[in-house]
């Protein structure tokens, strides 16, 4: 069995990023990109603490778009601020905590 170096906890029951959802500052944006296409971009997420490749695939599944993960921050096509801030207080994030600019 093994056992998770932060909590202290089996890995079955760790708690350790959920824990760190609740505490991170995320920025939601966007930016113009060649041709005049939208990007929404996501930042402020902790790559240590929260798996960054599982997050983009479920906001990519979730707003029905395209995207990557690059730098530290998630780049979505279109404009998705506002479906973005939602779907990240679902799963568990801190809405207040979520900054839309």
């Amino acid at each position: 069995m093994k056992v998770c170096d932060v909590c202290g906890l089996p890995e079955e029951l760790c708690v350790c990023e959920e824990i760190a959802r609740e505490i991170q500052s995320v920025k939601v944006y966007t930016v113009r990109r060649r041709f005049g296409k939208l990007m929404t971009i996501v930042e402020g997420i902790d790559e240590h603490d929260i798996d960054i490749k599982d997050l983009t695939k479920e906001l990519k599944n979730r707003c029905a778009c395209g995207g990557t993960a690059k730098k530290g921050q998630i780049e979505l096509q279109g404009d998705h601020k506002r479906r973005v801030k939602e779907v990240l207080a679902d799963m568990g994030f801190s809405s207040e905590d979520i900054q839309i600019r």
